[in-house]
């Protein structure tokens, strides 16, 4: 018996639309000549236009092809400027290849996640943050946040940081943790952010102080250019080390895996090489039992596409969100007891509420940015 099917041959991309939007983002529409836009999130928080500059820099090349072609678009965008890697190219790079998968999961009426394999999961944990200006602040916000149905919860050390800090600092530390974990129950997971604020040394002597409280991870307890120093704060302590958000494509995290550095990996869908490469990535720390968390302080784009790998990724941990679209996109995501369900419309799923999103756009400026310095003046890691 033979089988035929029909495949639209010929889809031309017509335009790369980008749309500075508040707080911090940016936003990719892909035009086709088959009237399918599809959707992206290119942005390095804080170099919105310097990322919009290389998006545009593509056109030229993209102009006229099929937007269906994606891993030979994307070996030609990151292998044919000669310097390859680094956030604002990887992070254009990404962007424009979550807007292929949105336009080819629309062409053929099915989620980008049945591309990619098929749903391991009916449904995608997230977790949310929990800050404050105190640790009873902290604390108080961890309650609201687990009488919404969140299961699971992170927090950030203070800023700033010494080199080697005193014991106040650590003893101040350890009152937050403490603090939140007696608000919420044991079933709760709580994980703490380190944000690449502490040297090893000082994370080392942090660690070993938040033990008693059984964290789900630490994240980024050493800034991401040393992978040795990483595997010495890993061998130090009990608490699982997770790290990636500043790591681009499979290369950045190939040693980390290597060298058993962390036991969660965290690549950014809108950093790392989109949602072909974060697949590709999971895939290598399936092999060293490694963990999935991808990063996502971003918008809802960036969401979006995150669940897509999160559905069929085995190793998938939890799913970091800021926002669940709300005044962003026509249908928000909805969070029911700690979950997202997996959506069922075709590519990533979604659709910008364009009315709301007129007064959400803005100049692309950065805003986010606390400068942090030390008693003696200096600069300190925010």
């Amino acid at each position: 018996m033979v089988y035929s099917i029909e495949i639209e041959l010929h889809m031309k991309i017509t335009k790369l639309e980008t749309i500075f939007v508040k707080p911090r983002w940016m936003f990719l529409k892909m035009h086709t000549d088959e009237g399918i836009v599809g959707l992206g999130e290119p942005i390095v928080e804080g170099r919105a236009r310097t990322v919009a500059a290389a998006v545009h820099e593509f056109e030229e090349y993209l102009i006229g092809q099929d937007p269906r072609r994606i891993e030979h678009h994307w070996q030609v965008m990151y292998r044919s400027t000669f310097y390859r890697g680094g956030p604002v190219l990887v992070s254009a790079i990404s962007g424009i290849e979550q807007a292929m998968w949105d336009i080819l999961g629309k062409s053929l009426g099915v989620p980008v996640y049945k591309l990619l394999g098929g749903a391991c999961r009916d449904r995608i944990r997230i977790y949310s943050q929990c800050h404050g200006d105190t640790a009873e602040a902290v604390a108080a916000r961890a309650k609201e946040l687990v009488a919404e149905g969140f299961t699971a919860l992170k927090t950030a050390i203070d800023a700033p940081v010494r080199l080697i800090d005193t014991k106040a600092y650590i003893k101040g530390q350890v009152k937050r943790i403490e603090m939140i974990r007696e608000a919420i129950p044991d079933t709760v997971d709580l994980a703490v952010d380190f944000h690449g604020r502490s040297s090893p040394a000082m994370s080392i002597q942090l660690a070993k102080a938040f033990e008693p409280y059984n964290l789900m991870f630490i994240e980024e307890p050493v800034l991401p250019h040393s992978v040795d120093a990483l595997v010495t704060v890993a061998r130090s302590t009990t608490i699982p080390i997770a790290t990636g958000e500043r790591l681009f494509t499979r290369w950045g995290f190939r040693e980390v895996l290597e060298k058993q550095a962390a036991a969660i990996v965290q690549p950014d869908l809108c950093h790392a090489g989109g949602i072909g490469e974060v697949r590709k990535i999971a895939n290598m720390a399936e092999t060293y039992y490694a963990a999935v968390a991808p990063h996502n302080p971003l918008g809802p784009i960036s969401l979006a596409s995150a669940i897509q790998v999160d559905a069929c990724i085995p190793n998938f941990l939890c799913q970091e969100q800021i926002t669940l679209g709300e005044g962003y996109l026509k249908q928000p995501f909805v969070q029911t007891n700690g979950f997202i369900e997996l959506p069922t419309a075709p590519g990533l799923g979604i659709e910008l509420d364009e009315e709301a999103l007129m007064s959400m756009t803005d100049d692309g400026s950065w805003g986010t940015p606390r400068l942090f310095y030390d008693d003696d003046g200096s600069l300190a890691e925010w």
